[in-house]
C-alpha cells in the first residue's frame, strides 16, 4: 500500500512527428479489441458501489452491499471521542486518515469536473463523498487535534478477520501541536474544501461547515509544520509513511481553499510559498503521498482561463507533467507495459494509472476550453491526444488488455475472483453468523476458491510489468483494491460514459 514550454494554439500548423505518432499509436491502441466497446456507465455505477463495501461503522438503511454489516462501533471510545464511520482503506480493517482524505478529495474533484456526466449515479457519488467528510469532521472536531488513524496496523495485518468480527487493537492515533502532521492535515483540509464546493448549492449549511473546518485545519497544518510519520513512526510506517514530505500538501490544501473560498490570502500563500514548498518537484507524481502534478493541473485551470497570470509557472509545470508521461517522448519518466498500461515502481500500480489518467483528462478539458495544446519538444500534444491516452488506460482496466480480463470485480465476463480483501474472502455474517477468530480466517486466505462475496466495483492493484496477473490473495500488490484507486476512476468513467 504505498506511495517548459509555452502553449501553442491548437490551430497551429505544428504537428506530431511521424516517429512519435507511430510509437504513441502503438501504445495507445495495442491490445485486443473489445466487441461493442465498453459500458462506461455500468462501470461507473459499480465503481461507486465499491465504496459501500468499504464502509465502517453503522450502515444506513439504503446500504446496497448487503453482505456487509455494522462494524467498529466503538472506534474512538478509548479516548472519549466518536470516531465511528469512514472507510477502510483497502483489504484490511484499518482506517488510515491520510489515504481516506485523499480519496475524499479525488471523489469531490470527480464530481466538480464530471458530476454533470454522472446522470443517475450522481446521488450515489454524493453519498460516497459525505460518508468520508462526515468522518473527517469527527476527526477534526477538537481544535489543535486531528485523529489520523484508528486501528493498530501490525495487529490487524496479523489476522484475517471480517470487520464485523474485529477483536484486534483499535488504537487511536492523533497529531497535535507537539506531534505535527502537516501532510495529513493539509490533505484533510483539501478534502473538506473540495467537498464544500460539491455541496455548495446542494446543502449550503453543510458546505459552510466543511469550508470553515477546512480553514481551521489548514491553519493548524501550516502553523505546526512537520511530517506525521515523524511523529507517529511505526504506527503509520511502512503502511502510509510520508516519503515525499509535507510541503506539497500545504500547497495542495491552499489551492483547494482558494478554489472553494476565493479568498485572496490563499492565492497569496501559493505565490509566496511556491518555491519554498517546492511546487516544481517531481511533477510527474500524483497520489496519496505526492500531490505535485495535481497542484499544477488544478491551479493551471485559472491560468488557462486568463485569471492568474502570476501563476504561469504552474502551467509550465503542468505542461512538463504531460510531456513526462506521454509515450514517444525522448525521455519519458513513466514507462508502459507491452500492453500499453502506465507502469510505475511500487505497490499497487493501478493507483498511478487512475490518478495520472484523471489528471490527463482534467487538463485536456482545461486546454480545450482555452483552445490550447502542450508543446513537448518537437511534438504538439493536443487535448484529444490526452483524452485518448486516458481512455486507453480506462479501457485497459475494463478488459482491453493482453489478458482479456477486467480488473474491476463484477465488470465483464472475466475479472479477479480471489482479491486480497478480508470481508470479501470470508463467509458473510448472514451465511456464517458465528464469530471467525483472528487465525481461523487463515484457511480462507489460503483457499484456492473464489471469494464468496464479490466486492463489485473494486479495482485491484493490477497486472505486473509484463501484463501478467496472478489471481491470488497472497499476491497483495496485484490483487488488493484500495479506495484511492477507485476515487479518480469515478471521474474518468463519468466522462467517458457520455463521451465514449
Amino acid at each position: 500500500m504505498a506511495r517548459k514550454s509555452c502553449h501553442i494554439p491548437v490551430t497551429s500548423t505544428a504537428r506530431f512527428s511521424a516517429v512519435f505518432l507511430l510509437i504513441a499509436s502503438s501504445l495507445l491502441l495495442h491490445g485486443p479489441a473489445v466487441s461493442g466497446g465498453q459500458n462506461y456507465h455500468d462501470a461507473l455505477k459499480k465503481s461507486i458501489l465499491f465504496f459501500e463495501g468499504q464502509r465502517s461503522g453503522e450502515l444506513p438503511p439504503d446500504q446496497r452491499v448487503r453482505w456487509r454489516k455494522d462494524s467498529a462501533l466503538h472506534d474512538g471510545a478509548s479516548v472519549g471521542v466518536d470516531l465511528t464511520g469512514g472507510y477502510y482503506d483497502a483489504g484490511d480493517n484499518i482506517k488510515f486518515g491520510f489515504p481516506m482524505a485523499f480519496t475524499t478529495t479525488l471523489l469531490s474533484w470527480s464530481i466538480i469536473d464530471f458530476g454533470r456526466n454522472m446522470g443517475s449515479e450522481l446521488d450515489n457519488a454524493l453519498k460516497a463523498v459525505k460518508w468520508g467528510t462526515d468522518y473527517l469532521l469527527k476527526a477534526t472536531a477538537k481544535e489543535g487535534i486531528i485523529y489520523v488513524q484508528v486501528g493498530d496496523a501490525i495487529s490487524d495485518h496479523n489476522c484475517w478477520e471480517r470487520p464485523e468480527d474485529m477483536d484486534t487493537l483499535r488504537t487511536v492515533y492523533k497529531i497535535d501541536v507537539n506531534h505535527p502532521g502537516s501532510d495529513v492535515a493539509g490533505e484533510t483540509a483539501a478534502a473538506l474544501a473540495a467537498a464544500s464546493i460539491v455541496f455548495r448549492s446542494r446543502d449550503p449549511a453543510y458546505s459552510r461547515l466543511l469550508l470553515n473546518r477546512a480553514m481551521k485545519v489548514f491553519q493548524f497544518a501550516d502553523r505546526h509544520r512537520g511530517a506525521y510519520s515523524s511523529s507517529l513512526r511505526s504506527a503509520v510506517c511502512p503502511f502510509y509513511c510520508d516519503v515525499n514530505g509535507y510541503q506539497d500538501e500545504l500547497l495542495w490544501g491552499a489551492a483547494w481553499l482558494h478554489k472553494a473560498s476565493r479568498r485572496r490570502e490563499y492565492r497569496e500563500y501559493i505565490v509566496r510559498n511556491e518555491v519554498i514548498l517546492r511546487a516544481a518537484d517531481t511533477i510527474n507524481e500524483f497520489g496519496w503521498d505526492n500531490k505535485h502534478a495535481g497542484i499544477n493541473v488544478l491551479i493551471s485551470k485559472e491560468v488557462l482561463m486568463g485569471k492568474a497570470d502570476d501563476l504561469q509557472s504552474f502551467r509550465r509545470n503542468a505542461d512538463g507533467f504531460i510531456c513526462s508521461i506521454l509515450p514517444g517522448i525522448s525521455h519519458p519518466q513513466v514507462q508502459y507495459s507491452p500492453g500499453g498500461l502506465i507502469v510505475k515502481a511500487g505497490v499497487c500500480n493501478m493507483q498511478h494509472v487512475t490518478s495520472l489518467s484523471f489528471l490527463l483528462l482534467a487538463y485536456s478539458n482545461y486546454l480545450s476550453h482555452a483552445n490550447k495544446a502542450v508543446p513537448c519538444g518537437e511534438t504538439l500534444a493536443s487535448p484529444s491526444l490526452l483524452k485518448n491516452l486516458a481512455k486507453r488506460q480506462v479501457d485497459y482496466i475494463l478488459g482491453d488488455n493482453p489478458m482479456g480480463m477486467s480488473y474491476m470485480v463484477g465488470y465483464g465476463e472475466h475479472y479477479p475472483q480471489r482479491i486480497h480483501h478480508r470481508a470479501s474472502s470470508l463467509p458473510s455474517v448472514r451465511v456464517h453468523p458465528a464469530h471467525i477468530g483472528c487465525k481461523e480466517g487463515s484457511r480462507y486466505f489460503l483457499s484456492p476458491d473464489p471469494n464468496p462475496n464479490p466486492l463489485v466495483g473494486a479495482v485491484v492493484g493490477g497486472p505486473n510489468t509484463t501484463d501478467a496477473f496472478p489471481d491470488s490473495r497472497p499476491f497483495f500488490q496485484e490483487s488488493e483494491p484500495t479506495t484511492y484507486v477507485n476515487a479518480p476512476l469515478v471521474g474518468l468513467l463519468a466522462y467517458f460514459s457520455t463521451h465514449p
